[in-house]
């Protein structure tokens, strides 16, 4: 911690990264102006009571930058642009095409960043329509006549789009990934009135839990950093070459695998359908046929987000998703491939296919660990409320996760802008 805010110091002394901070904090500012814009017609004490009964809305509140539960005209928040992105990544592995465009550097990458964001428009209409939906079964906002449907499905699809912008504004000009910024800054906004919340509610029983509480937040703060910075480091060598009068390679590099190498895109993946039969359960608990609505409300009872059946399920899918994630992200015969190309092998291992299988089988064994991490961060709201009995500061292992991986990594990037200023000074020495 003390390292971080040194170089976040040092990176205010310098007036070029000093403008970046400011732009971003003015980006911010205009961010959490416009979150608190609402649509018109909507229930918005009605509102905070769905979500505060359903995990899947509050982690897409999450990920909307706590816009959502505003119901702000950026009520969608990052969401679809997040799903194009995915989606962008899944089509690679099917056409051929979107592959050898994102292996063309800087460009195919900013063709494919072009394809999601058009890719972002019909998501987020079609979002748009299925919040609509939800709410208007949930009594949440009446019915409306078709203009003003049209009105609304426009206004927060627009929010979705002037919402991505800023996030690509920040990425341009200021400092880290712009998406990930507006998200932990959702995050971190909700903070104090979640303190507010606790003060109010706490009393001198629940003083011990509250500290207890405190306690496993910052154990499990600890082992997020421990985890996101762990890597396995694959020894390369490279054969000398010679190439007229010079000596080429003979140097030793290393391949960084890390525990962690799908992020929080497994837990996406997870809470999307594990939720699915809790919501379609209160959906049709309401319908007239009362066989349909027995067995939807045992649905909604077995998969109740408190219970034992969801988490564990929950928990097994994000393992499935963690190595599906990485399978996606990290190809080892491509990397053979590669270190083959350069004349390099591993230690001991051909190179070729007995490397691929070698760097497969470190892959597997420790993306366990990272899968079950994943799994033990996301059922951590559960497990906290259920022996701190503190459910007002559970902001969820997700959040928890976001908000950490954003400080890492915005660390990392002041740092390397730090140390090539240092080198441009010495140059010009």
């Amino acid at each position: 911690m003390t390292k971080i805010l040194d170089i976040f110091r040092r990176a205010w002394n310098v007036p070029d990264l000093r403008k970046k901070i400011l732009f971003t904090a003015l980006v911010l500012f205009v961010f959490r102006l416009f979150a608190h814009i609402p649509v018109p017609g909507i229930d918005i004490a009605g509102l905070k009571q769905l979500f505060a009964q359903n995990q899947f809305l509050g982690l897409l509140d999450i990920f909307s930058g706590g816009t959502l539960a505003n119901f702000s005209i950026m009520a969608l928040g990052l969401t679809p642009y997040i799903d194009a992105t995915i989606i962008m990544q899944l089509l690679q592995m099917v056409f051929p095409k979107l592959e050898e465009m994102a292996k063309e550097g800087e460009t195919g990458r900013m063709q494919i960043n072009q394809y999601s964001r058009f890719l972002t428009v019909p998501i987020a209409a079609l979002q748009a329509l299925g919040t609509y939906a939800l709410l208007k079964n949930q009594n949440i906002i009446g019915a409306v006549d078709p203009i003003t449907l049209i009105a609304l499905i426009l206004t927060l699809t627009a929010g979705t789009v002037f919402l991505m912008w800023l996030g690509e504004l920040i990425s341009e000009y200021g400092i880290g990934n712009g998406i990930s910024m507006l998200i932990f800054a959702g995050i971190v906004a909700r903070l104090p009135t979640l303190l507010g919340q606790t003060v109010s509610v706490v009393t001198e029983e629940q003083l011990l839990n509250l500290i207890i509480f405190a306690a496993v937040a910052i154990f499990v703060i600890a082992a997020i950093v421990l985890v996101n910075e762990a890597t396995r480091q694959i020894p390369i060598i490279y054969a000398r070459r010679v190439s007229g009068n010079r000596m080429y390679g003979g140097q030793t590099n290393y391949l960084p695998l890390r525990v962690n190498q799908a992020g929080v895109i497994p837990i996406i993946f997870a809470v999307s359908l594990v939720l699915i039969p809790n919501l379609l359960g209160q959906y049709l608990s309401q319908v007239p046929n009362a066989t349909i609505s027995r067995i939807a409300q045992g649905a909604t009872a077995l998969f109740d987000p408190n219970g034992i059946t969801y988490n564990v399920l929950y928990f097994l899918l994000i393992i499935v998703f963690t190595y599906f994630y990485t399978a996606i992200i990290f190809n080892p015969q491509k990397i053979a491939e590669e270190v083959q190309k350069h004349g390099g092998f591993i230690p001991g291992i051909r190179p070729g296919t007995p490397t691929s299988n070698y760097l497969n089988y470190i892959l597997t064994r420790i993306t366990l660990a990272g899968a079950v991490f994943l799994g033990l961060v996301a059922v951590l709201p559960s497990l906290a409320k259920g022996v701190t009995n503190v459910a007002t500061l559970t902001i969820g292992g997700t959040g928890i996760l976001i908000v950490v991986s954003v400080v890492l990594e915005t660390a990392k990037q002041f740092e390397a802008m730090l140390i090539m200023r240092n080198y441009e000074g010495f140059l010009k020495k």
